[in-house]
């Protein structure tokens, strides 16, 4: 039986490190399949924290599947966020909850599991059904922590009863405090001192074609933003080159105060300012504009973006 790899976006957040960990688990131990899970790069801070705090081994960085591969994919369903080989390799099932992107061709029909839920460890949670009771303490970290970052510990307007619920069970299952958790969690990911401004760009970003430009989105989620604005005139200088190398029209960077609830977008040209306006009628002279009460990309930012 062939090994099935299974793997998330590129640059792995928590739920893109976790996920493939969590149904790699299942596959193998609960399904009798042999499975492995993969990262498409280094995962981001907060994710790291989580698999030190679980104790769970940082799976394999891979950066291209071959023909004869079998692959799950989850968290995802963009080929923009995927190796360009995943075309010709052979796709049996994808796990998502994001919005159908399209542009994948498979091989032959497959399992697609694109449910409306903040995060794609609960439709994990909802797929295994009894199978959840044997999940090893280290399997249910990973999820409660896989719901947690997506939710923003259930701040984010892309929070559902069932992600809540889901969470709350696996908290009372650990005996732990979610809230102690989630802190350690958020600071992990504030932590950004030693990543260079490319990559704090890239940390958490995600391609999009819209109206026929293509546009680099990044979310920053942090429980301290003036240690990221700090370096506002850096980033902005750091994103002609980025643009330039991946041949993009514009990157849209945005800055999640966690706590308060409300993002800061950076403003590097008139362009950027113009979509500001259209986007979210706001108006600034300034090289940021606040948007209070953004938090979510999928819900909040994605939708509402006009060029």
């Amino acid at each position: 039986m062939k090994m099935i790899k299974i793997f998330g976006h590129k640059s792995p957040d928590t739920d893109s490190t976790g996920s493939p960990i969590i149904w790699a688990w299942y596959l193998s131990t609960m399904c009798g399949l042999e499975a492995e899970a993969k990262l498409l790069g280094e995962p981001n801070t907060e994710a790291t924290f989580v698999l030190d705090y679980w104790k769970v081994k940082k799976p394999e960085i891979i950066e291209e599947v071959s023909p004869n591969d079998k692959i799950v994919i989850v968290d995802t369903n963009n080929p923009s966020e995927l190796p360009q080989s995943v075309i010709n390799a052979d796709i049996i099932e994808i796990i998502d909850h994001h919005l159908l992107v399209g542009g994948l061709k498979t091989k032959s029909p497959l399992k697609v599991t694109i449910r409306p839920l903040a995060c794609t460890a609960t439709i994990m949670f909802d797929l295994m059904g009894k199978d959840t009771e044997k999940m090893p303490n280290s399997i249910k970290g990973l999820m409660l922590s896989c719901i947690l970052s997506d939710t923003l510990e259930f701040r984010s307007p892309t929070t559902t009863k069932y992600d809540k619920e889901v969470a709350l069970s696996l908290a009372k299952d650990l005996d732990i405090d979610l809230s102690i958790l989630a802190t350690k969690m958020f600071e992990a990911k504030s932590d950004v001192s030693k990543i260079s401004d490319e990559n704090l760009i890239k940390m958490d970003s995600k391609q999009f074609e819209i109206s026929g430009k293509e546009l680099r989105i990044s979310v920053l989620e942090t429980t301290s933003p003036n240690t990221i604005l700090k370096r506002k005139k850096s980033l902005i200088n750091a994103m002609p080159k980025i643009i330039e190398d991946e041949g993009l029209d514009e990157i849209l960077l945005f800055i999640v105060d966690i706590l308060n609830e409300e993002s800061t977008l950076l403003i590097p040209n008139e362009n950027t300012r113009e979509i500001a306006k259209k986007s979210f009628n706001v108006k600034s002279s300034e090289d940021f504009i606040k948007l209070p009460g953004v938090v979510s990309r999928k819900k909040q930012i994605i939708p509402n973006i006009k060029i």
